[in-house]
C-alpha cells in the first residue's frame, strides 16, 4: 500500500482509516501485517501511527520490481538507499513507542498492544551488497531497528520465471537466521517441496475449519534456520496453502464466496479471484477446480447473481452437494448448537 507523497492521501481521516483498516466484525482475527510501499521516514511513521489500532505489525517492501514502483523510488528501489530504508524503520519504531505501543520485538510477542516492524527484500547480482543492506538495516544485533526480515531471493530484474537463487538464500540464511528471524518469499506454491522447519506445520486458515486433513502431505524435518514464508501468487490459486493443501480445494472457494457476502468486491475482482483459486495452479498439483471452458464462461458473466447461480451448479454436479455452494460453513455448527439449546 503506498504512502502518497500528498499528505492529505498519507493521513486520511480517522473515518477513512477505520473504514479501510477493519478486518472482520467476527472477533479476533489472525494476526495482520500491513505492507507498505513508502519512500519517506516521516510519511511511513505517521501512516503506521493512524493505522496502528487496526493491524497487528508494519513491513516495507524493499521488492516490488514493477517499473511504475521503482520509478518512484518504492519497492526495489529501495535496495539502492539502504540508509534511508534504516532511518524508514527507525523512525517508525520510535512513532509507535512515542504512542504507546510495544515495539520490544520478542519482548512483545505477547502484548495486546506489541507492533512489528518488518523489511522485504530482494537481492543484488553482487551478494556483498545484499549483505551490508542487512547489515545496516538490522543495526545493532543487541537492539535490533527490524523484528523480521523477509527475503525474496531474485534480482531487481530477475522474472519471475527463473527460480529464486537457492544458492543466496542459503548463504544469507546461515549468516543472519540466528539473528533475527527470517522469512522466505518467492515460488512458495507448495509446502511440501520446501524443507521447512518443524515450526512451520500446516495450520488451520481462514479459509480451512481445522479439521484434520490426512490426505495432506507430512512435513519433513529440517534443520534450516528460515523461520517463515511468504506468498504472493501461490496463495491466490490457492489460499488453503498455509493449511497444507496441495491445491485449492472447494471448501476455499466456497469460503471466499461466503466472505463476499459480507464485504462485496467489484465483480471484476471477484471473477479475477475465482478464476485463479479455480485453475491448475502454481504447485505440482495441477488439478483444476473447474476446465478451461467452464473458467471461460465464468470469466464472461456480468452479475453476481449469475457468478452464484454459476458456481452452485458447478459445485454440486463435481461435488454431488445438494444446493451447491455452503452457504454456513463454519457457522452450521453454532447453528446447530443453538437449536439444540433451544430444544
Amino acid at each position: 500500500m503506498p504512502a502518497s507523497e500528498e499528505p492529505e492521501a498519507t493521513c486520511p481521516s480517522l473515518w477513512l482509516t477505520c473504514q479501510d483498516l477493519t478486518v472482520s466484525s467476527r472477533g479476533v482475527q489472525p494476526p495482520t501485517v500491513l505492507q507498505w510501499g513508502a519512500n519517506k521516514p516521516e510519511e511511513i511513521a505517521r501512516s503506521s501511527l493512524l493505522a496502528a489500532p487496526y493491524v497487528n505489525g508494519f513491513d516495507l517492501n524493499c521488492g516490488c520490481p514493477q517499473s511504475w514502483a521503482c520509478a518512484e523510488t518504492l519497492g526495489a528501489a529501495l535496495m539502492e538507499k539502504r540508509e534511508l530504508v534504516r532511518d524508514m524503520v527507525i523512525e517508525t519504531r520510535q512513532a509507535l513507542e512515542r504512542d504507546g505501543w510495544g515495539v520490544g520485538k520478542e519482548k512483545d510477542i505477547e502484548n495486546p498492544q506489541g507492533r512489528s516492524v518488518s523489511v522485504k527484500i530482494r537481492v543484488h547480482k553482487d551478494l556483498r551488497k545484499t549483505i551490508d543492506f542487512i547489515e545496516t538495516v538490522i543495526g545493532d544485533q543487541h537492539n535490533r531497528h527490524v523484528d523480521w526480515l523477509t527475503i525474496h531471493p531474485r534480482t531487481r530484474s530477475t522474472p519471475s520465471s527463473t527460480p529464486i537463487f537457492g544458492d543466496s538464500l542459503a548463504i544469507l540464511i546461515e549468516k543472519y537466521g540466528a539473528r533475527l528471524p527470517v522469512l522466505l518469499s518467492g515460488d512458495v506454491f507448495s509446502l511440501s517441496s520446501l524443507p521447512l522447519s518443524p515450526l512451520l506445520a500446516p495450520q488451520p486458515t481462514i479459509v480451512t475449519n481445522g479439521e484434520s486433513e490426512p490426505a495432506l502431505p507430512r512435513f519433513r524435518p529440517s534443520t534450516t534456520k528460515l523461520a517463515g514464508l511468504m506468498s504472493a501468487r501461490g496463495i491466490l490459486a490457492n489460499p488453503a496453502l498455509y493449511a497444507g493443501h496441495e491445491s485449492c480445494p472447494w471448501q476455499a472457494v466456497e469460503a471466499f464466496l461466503r466472505h463476499l457476502t459480507r464485504a462485496p468486491l467489484h465483480l471484476k475482482l471477484v471473477l479475477h479471484h475465482l478464476g485463479e483459486m479455480c485453475g491448475p495452479g502454481m504447485g505440482p498439483d495441477k488439478n483444476a477446480l473447474l476446465t478451461k471452458g467452464e473458467r471461460a464462461q465464468l470469466n464472461a458473466m456480468t452479475n453476481m447473481c449469475d457468478v452464484i447461480d454459476f458456481m452452485d451448479e458447478v459445485v454440486e454436479r463435481k461435488t454431488g452437494r445438494k444446493g451447491g455452494v455452503d452457504r454456513l460453513g463454519d457457522i452450521a455448527d453454532g447453528v446447530d448448537r443453538m437449536k439444540l439449546s433451544s430444544a
